[in-house]
């Protein structure tokens, strides 16, 4: 597995380590990581292949994501690869590395992809896209990262209006622990819900494959 060389990399890191448990050092071959000033992740990638590993986790942004489709793709290595959310926008990152290099790679998404024909006709892609066009003509909408930044804006917005009046830090943060609503650009069945004690606002993912241009959502089985 691979991650950038911060804290946002170790947490992938260190929450696969906790997820396979007992078998974690058994099951991991290699970890490794990148610097964002590094040029290329052709040597981390090299030393992934050469360890035998015949899985690879990714975490990575957008351009580091798209180094490492491409290298693999390159060495003609045919792991089962798993990007992070965080590298997986078609515009950023798979377009990029070329669509040929991407087949087949599996990513987890909980907002709807306004590149995917499955939500053409969707209210919340339709709004988004309006959006994008009147207020941010200049934005990419196939960019995965201003669907992320429409949705978080839309998230600050439901904690102001339940604030009323009262801005107070202790309200904001009262108000941000209390969410319970549903955003326009979340999968299906899904809610931004939060707590004292729970500061996770998003709690359900959906595993996709990458096909021909676009990702497809799987649909679980057994």
């Amino acid at each position: 597995m691979m991650g950038q060389n911060d804290d946002s990399g170790r947490d992938y890191m260190d929450g696969l380590t906790r997820g396979l448990g007992d078998q974690a050092e058994r099951v991991i071959a290699l970890r490794t990581t990148y610097e964002v000033t590094d040029p290329t992740l052709d040597s981390q990638m090299v030393a992934a292949k050469q360890s035998g590993a015949d899985t690879l986790l990714l975490a990575a942004n957008p351009k580091f994501a798209a180094l490492g489709i491409r290298k693999v793709a390159d060495m003609d290595w045919h792991p089962t690869f798993f990007l992070s959310s965080t590298g997986s926008s078609v515009a950023s990152a798979i377009k990029p590395a070329g669509f040929e290099k991407a087949q087949g790679i599996i990513s987890a998404f909980y907002l709807k992809d306004p590149n995917d024909e499955e939500w053409a006709n969707d209210d919340g892609v339709r709004g988004y896209l309006g959006w994008m066009k009147s207020d941010f003509p200049d934005g990419d909408a196939a960019d995965l990262s201003n669907v992320y930044g429409y949705s978080t804006a839309q998230t600050v917005v439901q904690v102001l209006k339940q604030c009323g009046d009262d801005l107070s830090r202790a309200n904001i943060m009262r108000q941000a622990e209390s969410l319970d609503f549903p955003l326009p650009l979340l999968l299906p069945g899904s809610r931004i819900t939060t707590s004292p004690t729970d500061h996770y606002p998003i709690k359900k993912f959906q595993m996709a494959r990458f096909e021909k241009e676009r990702w497809k959502l799987m649909t679980a089985t057994g």
